[in-house]
């Protein structure tokens, strides 16, 4: 997998600064103030920084100046950032390193700035590509980024658990760039028992399994492939021995051609992303393995692949869930509620989770209410709703809440079964929520995530280049940090 820069924090060494090869970047603050590095760049540029200073440099800004006269390096990369900065500023002023350093080495230079760390998370996350398939262009491993700061211990610890997500969000990423012929899921199902190396227990279902446990809706959906269904389940239980788990269940349809319903060709390609939802779950325990999470959490994932051939879903057949309910297709390309809907069943039997996430790709309906800045967030309990919006808040991950609501699921009425897995197009993504509300046990706070619109898109966003964004990673990460720590 792509590996997030490698830091390396230490003391403030003022004379390691002239003979740093590479990239040296320094702060400034918006009314000239510097630090004592800046001010050893300074003089060793013959008082370059501070002429550019009084350049109108405003918060926020990022200059360069190139191959610096009486230093070693390329070029030193000067960053206007208030000593009291937010979150948010301080990330950005990481992105904007990621975004002009290249592949040269970097020395830091924060010194007591109170952000240190969310400046290494933001130039972490944007420091990224998926070059896995390029043969013709030269990869670098060399990823490494020395932090001069003044408390290199304090800033140790608080960047610690920060780098994990960065890890995790880039396992997300990876996941969801990768072709369908690459990631099938056999391979997919690899990549995630190769976790147990980090502590985290793993169990692949096979179909002999899945059929055992009546999960016929799931597996009505990879009938038609050659590429055998299976359900991922990934344990990490770091927190009280007798406090139930959060459960986080994602769809994991690693290509999606709609099946019998087939997609038009256009854009069919980027049907390879229809795992997101899964991919988000598998980044999110990476995260909390590696850092050691005090938390329960368990992390299940349907794999299939919806094609369509002899043996493959018709529209109108009737299928039974493993709950019981029997389920009539009207469309095939309604797939991921089919999957959703047997894994959920399977977690709450097994597990009886203290609270329910589900993560999909799920509806195109999503992408026209809210664009690609938000994920829609449907819940039966507006608490927990509430403490996942401020989670995706503080970590900068768009999120909207939707209504549910009993108009919506009488679309889902069928003559012939207990409900269709479609309701029309009137309130697509609400009625595909409802599909999954009634698989919701009572008294199990739940949250369905519909994030079609965010989990890949064709335009850079903030800590991602154009393509997977590992939207969801923080944010959960953050939920579990926030309200499912407990004393292990």
């Amino acid at each position: 997998m792509v590996k997030p820069v490698t830091f390396t924090v230490t003391d403030i060494n003022l004379d390691e600064i002239a003979a740093f090869e590479g990239r040296v970047a320094i702060l400034v603050t918006p009314e000239g103030g510097m630090d004592s590095t800046a001010r050893r760049v300074n003089r060793l540029t013959k008082g370059a920084v501070a002429r550019l200073i009084e350049d109108d440099l405003k918060a926020g800004d990022a200059r360069v100046l190139a191959y610096p006269g009486s230093m070693a390096a390329k070029a030193v990369d000067v960053i206007c950032l208030d000593k009291r900065a937010s979150q948010e500023e301080a990330r950005a002023a990481g992105v904007a390193l990621a975004k002009t350093r290249g592949t040269a080495n970097l020395l830091l230079c924060l010194g007591n700035h109170s952000k240190a760390d969310q400046i290494m998370l933001g130039l972490a996350l944007r420091d990224y590509a998926f070059d896995a398939h390029k043969t013709a262009e030269a990869k670098s491993d060399d990823r490494k980024v020395t932090v001069m700061v003044t408390k290199p211990d304090v800033v140790e610890e608080k960047s610690t658990p920060l780098r994990a997500v960065a890890e995790g969000a880039f396992f997300t990423r990876d996941l969801v760039n990768e072709p369908a012929n690459v990631l099938t899921t056999q391979s997919f199902a690899d990549r995630l028992t190769a976790m147990t190396d980090l502590g985290l227990e793993v169990e692949v279902l096979e179909e002999d399994k899945l059929a055992e446990l009546g999960m016929g809706a799931l597996l009505s959906v990879g009938q038609g492939s050659v590429s055998p269904s299976k359900v991922v389940v990934m344990k990490w239980m770091g927190g009280a021995k007798d406090s139930a788990p959060l459960a986080l269940i994602g769809k994991g349809v690693v290509f999606d051609t709609g099946g019998i319903s087939l997609k038009p060709a256009g854009g069919m390609e980027d049907m390879t992303m229809d795992m997101g939802g899964a991919g988000v779950v598998a980044g999110t325990m990476r995260a909390l393995a590696l850092r050691k999470a005090k938390a329960n959490v368990v992390g299940l994932v349907g794999l299939v692949e919806n094609m369509p051939s002899g043996n493959a879903t018709r529209p109108g057949d009737v299928v039974t869930s493993m709950k019981g309910d029997t389920i009539e297709v009207i469309n095939t390309d309604a797939e991921g509620r089919l999957v959703l809907c047997d894994v959920m069943h399977y977690a709450q039997e097994t597990f009886e989770p203290a609270a329910m996430i589900d993560l999909a790709t799920l509806t195109g309906a999503i992408i026209i209410g809210l664009g690609h800045e938000n994920a829609g967030v449907f819940s039966n309990d507006d608490a927990f709703a509430k403490d996942f919006l401020k989670a995706a808040g503080a970590e900068g991950e768009g999120a909207w809440q939707m209504p549910l609501g009993k108009a919506y699921a009488e679309q889902l009425k069928s003559r012939i079964a207990d409900v269709k897995n479609v309701g029309g197009r009137p309130a697509g993504s609400i009625t595909a929520a409802e599909f999954l509300h009634r698989f919701v046990k009572d008294g199990t706070p739940w949250i369905h995530l519909d994030i079609a619109g965010v989990a890949s898109t064709k335009t850079d966003t903030t800590y991602a280049p154009k393509g997977a964004s590992g939207w969801g990673v923080l944010a959960l990460n953050r939920l579990v940090a926030d309200k499912f720590e407990t004393a292990g």
